[in-house]
């Protein structure tokens, strides 16, 4: 009886979350005083990063892999999101992962990236209406990817999170004219200069993409396909730096 009660005064073991497929977009716009970033400020009554300013982005919703694009991802592209996809790869949540940065940029800002005059197979999911009313497709092939990050174990959320990156002037198809609304996730949303985002409250893997990219664009300045991303393998509470 007394080992009865010792072992049901144990707390059970807490199961470890699962990572979150997420995509994220960084809009990078090129004026002569240097390269600026679309950014946001994340409102205070949210749980997850309150206050913190962030890049567009959010988590992959089912739907998202079957939404059809006027230009498809490129094969380059393809196999670096296939690369160590968990639980197994699946070109459906590769597609999905740039629709849903897509999605979520146009939801949290405004901005549409696409193709003028592109269209949709079918109707997609009501999400996607501000692409519909100003004509824009979707177009997966001028993301590039510059990062994936995987939330450490012990966080109360964990993200299998995909940083892509486009050039404002060659695929922005919709620029917005109104400020976001009020109960948006993000405020203050506005591009910021590379050479001041660290004047900001950052989250630290937010940091740390920002830093690889700027040391990206000193190798690569047109952004191109050819180099790797960096992937950041929990460890701990820290982080292993590979390549994809």
């Amino acid at each position: 009886m007394a080992a009865d009660v010792a072992s049901s005064s144990v707390p059970p073991k807490k199961k470890r979350l699962v990572p979150r497929d997420a995509a994220t977009l960084l809009i990078l716009d090129r004026t002569p005083s240097g390269i600026h970033v679309l950014m946001g400020k994340r409102r205070d009554d949210l749980a997850f990063n309150p206050g913190a300013y962030v890049f567009p982005g959010g988590r992959l919703d089912p739907t998202d892999g079957l939404v059809h694009a006027a230009v498809d991802l490129s094969e380059r592209l393809r196999e670096r999101l296939l690369d160590r996809m968990r639980p197994k790869p699946s070109l459906r949540r590769a597609r999905g992962l740039l629709v849903a940065a897509l999605r979520e940029t146009a939801e949290e800002t405004g901005y549409l990236v696409g193709v003028k005059g592109g269209g949709f197979a079918k109707a997609p999911p009501g999400e996607f209406q501000p692409f519909l009313d100003q004509g824009v497709g979707l177009d997966l092939s001028a993301p590039v990817l510059v990062g994936r990050a995987i939330t450490p174990v012990k966080r109360p959320r964990r993200f299998d999170a995909r940083f892509f990156a486009v050039w404002a002037d060659t695929a922005v198809a919709h620029v917005p004219t109104s400020p976001v609304p009020p109960d948006n996730e993000l405020s203050d949303v506005r591009f910021v200069s590379l050479a001041k985002t660290h004047e900001l409250e950052l989250p630290r893997m937010t940091k740390i993409m920002l830093a690889e990219l700027q040391k990206r664009l000193e190798l690569d300045p047109r952004l191109s396909e050819d180099l790797p991303a960096p992937f950041f393998v929990p460890v701990g509470e820290k982080h292993r730096r590979e390549e994809i």
